[in-house]
């Protein structure tokens, strides 16, 4: 939707499927370029962004030659984006830190380009442990390096429950600009959809079944064993309704439960395989996901079945994205 002024511009890096581009664009932003390493998340980046200049290579293969190339002099508004940060989990034992250790070497490119480009601002968007991890030194260490490049920074952690997404994804936001901001994130407004409200009207499907319309809605084929089990959890249930003699003796807690029709999800990630459906017998499928974390219909996936869940388990919920982008307007 073109803005009455000159569009405001955006490069995502780490763009995935693309569910923080779609935000950006539905927002009236101009896409410059977008980027990834992965060729199946790739391929459904550029099914549904036919028209963006999307680079699939590592990001450390980026350099300031290729990146005058891709801009073609145009002005950078805002850089997005969320780079896989792994190394925070033991980050602070045996005195390593955050931005020292080897395997946050994607964050460090993150910041890289940032400092290349010089941006107006730029939004990255984290795993939510990460805010309060190491008594909040890991937080600082993030901020400091961005400071260290020019950068003033706010930082908070948001539920997507908040920005009109039917589900409580909590995630760490870090935005930088060349001033301080006042107010830099939307208000919280509480969404009141629940899993049945965004999912309840696609057709019914038994394991292994497929609809035609829409795209992506094809349950995955559980085994006789899985079917055994899944069929004693009731909705909102979890593996305690099954009997013992069935029940899996360990695991993640967050598998073999039911989803609760009357309350919005839990948090979409990229393996829901053992996370069933509220009155079918089966996991939820892709396009069941999708619609969770706010992908419209016609957003198609591509890739086997569980690189499309990561794509959306990965993803910032389109929804969200909008409406930081609609709030960051008023400062850019």
């Amino acid at each position: 939707m073109p803005n009455n002024k000159k569009n405001k511009t955006f490069i995502d890096l780490f763009c995935g499927a693309g569910g923080f581009a779609l935000g950006f664009i539905n927002a009236g932003y101009e896409n410059i370029f977008s980027l990834d390493f992965d060729k199946s998340f790739s391929k459904t980046y550029k099914f549904n962004f036919p028209n963006h200049n999307l680079v699939v290579d590592d990001i450390k293969n980026l350099n300031s030659n290729q990146i005058d190339l891709l801009t073609q002099n145009k002005k950078t508004d805002i850089i997005i984006g969320g780079p896989p940060c792994q190394g925070f989990s033991i980050a602070g034992n045996l005195g390593r830190t955050f931005v020292d250790d080897p395997r946050n070497y994607l964050f460090k490119e993150f910041v890289r380009i940032v400092d290349i480009i010089k941006p107006k601002m730029f939004l990255m968007e984290n795993v939510a442990r990460l805010y309060n991890h190491n008594q909040g030194k890991t937080r600082n260490e993030i901020i400091s390096a961005f400071e260290n490049i020019g950068y003033e920074i706010n930082c908070a952690k948001l539920d997507s429950f908040n920005y009109g997404v039917p589900q409580h994804r909590r995630r760490v936001f870090f935005l930088g600009s060349f001033s301080s901001l006042k107010n830099p994130f939307p208000e919280p407004k509480l969404s009141n959809k629940t899993i049945f409200d965004v999912i309840d009207d696609l057709p019914n499907l038994e394991s292994g079944q497929k609809a035609l319309i829409p795209a992506n809605h094809e349950s995955m084929n559980h085994t006789k064993q899985m079917l055994a089990k899944m069929k004693y959890v009731k909705n909102g249930g979890n593996r305690k309704d099954i009997p013992k003699s069935l029940r899996p003796k360990s695991g993640d807690i967050r598998k073999y439960i039911r989803y609760s029709s009357d309350k919005p999800s839990i948090t979409i990630t990229g393996d829901m395989r053992k996370v069933f459906h509220y009155s079918q017998n089966r996991a939820l499928t892709v396009r069941e996901l999708a619609r969770i974390q706010t992908f419209p219909d016609n957003f198609i996936f591509h890739g086997s079945k569980i690189s499309q869940q990561q794509q959306i388990g990965n993803a910032v919920p389109p929804k969200m994205a909008y409406r930081l982008a609609k709030h960051l307007l008023k400062f850019l």
